[in-house]
């Protein structure tokens, strides 16, 4: 176990080193000149211009730049913003605020979707696992930012429940329905992958076996049936965060709500390449973590699956 955690450890090198490389790219890349579209219509004197270039190394070449960028972050120093302030105290102030959001919208697409998706695969076939396909098939098919005007009109206007924006500092009661929002399409799908998985374990020898023996029907479908289904669901979940991260991007904006999302898309919009790549940076590691502790999850899940060197 531990020898499969240090290979995956091992793993995430290049994976963040390419990650950052490709993002600081596409960045360097966007045609423009960053410093000269800060001021508009009004630029400053060239020389002006020039110092700001060399103070954001932004007259190097573009691999001196990332070089330089990457040695820094490793001393600690994600860089500042052309505002003049550091980005790790922007990180600071807008992570917070987006993981609250994702980690709303991961509990409720897994608790819902696991027990919707586990009632239909016990009644295959009947009114519920219907509704619930059609259900998940519509979530599905309509986007996201349809789904957050809708709640926002039902509930936010005319019921008054919700608020239609979040506050500045996003507090957990605020952020129900962004979250709602959030999840519905991993929602849906979690609910056909668990309806599916346990619907095909139904009729599976281990099923038989234990009914055989004479243990109760919860006992089959708790022990037996869910945790052997959970595998392909905890799976996914691993991956969706993410894109819980990726898609609070349309959420936060819908919302209004100043996370993650809206600070990367006012960084790319100013050609903030380090802004960027430092928010990225941190998302990659959340998710190559995630990621690990979902195949370590894996053994506890299903005795069968074991990790040996």
């Amino acid at each position: 176990m531990f020898w499969y955690a240090g290979k995956r450890f091992l793993q995430m090198i290049p994976v963040f080193f390419g990650a950052t490389f490709l993002i600081y790219f596409m960045v360097f890349a966007v045609p423009g000149d960053p410093i000269a579209a800060l001021y508009g219509d009004r630029p400053p004197a060239p020389g002006v211009i020039e110092l700001i270039r060399a103070e954001y190394n932004l007259d190097k070449p573009f691999i001196v730049q990332y070089l330089l960028y990457i040695g820094g972050l490793f001393q600690g120093d994600f860089g500042t913003t052309f505002s003049g302030r550091a980005v790790s105290d922007v990180m600071a102030q807008a992570f917070p605020i987006t993981a609250r959001l994702a980690l709303l919208a991961l509990a409720f697409e897994a608790v819902f979707g696991i027990i919707v998706g586990l009632v239909a695969g016990l009644r295959k076939g009947k009114l519920f696992d219907a509704s619930a396909l059609v259900i998940s098939l519509l979530l599905i098919s309509v986007p996201t930012f349809v789904v957050g005007f809708v709640l926002q009109f039902i509930f936010g206007i005319q019921l008054g429940w919700a608020r239609t924006t979040v506050s500045g500092d996003a507090p957990w009661g605020e952020l129900i329905m962004p979250a709602i929002v959030l999840a519905s399409v991993s929602f849906a799908y979690i609910v056909r992958l668990t309806r599916a998985s346990v619907a095909d374990n139904l009729g599976a020898d281990f099923v038989r076996t234990a009914t055989a023996k004479g243990l109760s029907r919860r006992r089959v479908v708790t022990v037996h049936v869910l945790r052997n289904s959970l595998v392909p669901v905890v799976t996914y979940l691993g991956v969706d965060i993410g894109s819980l991260m990726v898609g609070a991007i349309v959420t936060e904006g819908i919302f209004n709500i100043n996370g993650v999302g809206g600070t990367v898309y006012r960084a790319i919009t100013l050609g903030e390449g380090p802004t960027v790549v430092s928010f990225v940076a941190v998302m990659v590691i959340i998710f190559v973590l995630a990621n690990l502790l979902v195949d370590l999850l894996y053994a506890a899940l299903d005795p069968r699956i074991r990790y040996a060197k």
